[in-house]
């Protein structure tokens, strides 16, 4: 089998088009979080916390100075905001999946719980039982 038919009987797979959708709709998904994010959650977040915005917050390693030739050197900075945000971010997006499979698994729940129809026994056990009680009787 050739590189290029091994490649398309890999390709066409369902397991992976099926991956394929899901990046495609999780990639979809990551925006529509990063917004709730940053346009409603962090605003939320700062009013609570005094009109505070974490991404500005950082600690100065080394002040901004000015070189020998007049060029100027920025300041060395450790940007914990930018982190915190990230960290929010995260558990905002890890809740956020845990809600859409807890309901994906409760779907699931529901349809193995479903109700199955109970069969008659087959006609062979019923003889074999009447069987049983009429010799049951003579005894």
């Amino acid at each position: 089998m050739g590189l290029i038919q091994e490649f398309k009987a890999f390709a066409m797979r369902g397991n992976v088009v099926d991956m394929a959708v899901g990046v495609i709709i999780g990639a979809a998904f990551g925006k529509i979080v990063s917004s709730v994010v940053s346009d409603v959650m962090m605003p939320v977040i700062g009013m609570a916390t005094g009109g505070m915005s974490f991404s500005d917050k950082k600690v100065e390693l080394k002040a901004a100075s000015i070189d020998a030739a007049g060029n100027a050197i920025p300041a060395t900075t450790l940007n914990y905001g930018v982190l915190i945000d990230a960290i929010i971010y995260f558990l905002i997006v890890a809740f956020c999946l845990f809600m859409v499979i807890k309901a994906m698994n409760a779907t699931k729940r529901k349809e193995a719980v479903a109700p199955s129809v109970a069969l008659p026994p087959p006609r062979q056990e019923v003889l074999l039982e009447e069987i049983r009680d009429l010799l049951r009787k003579r005894a």
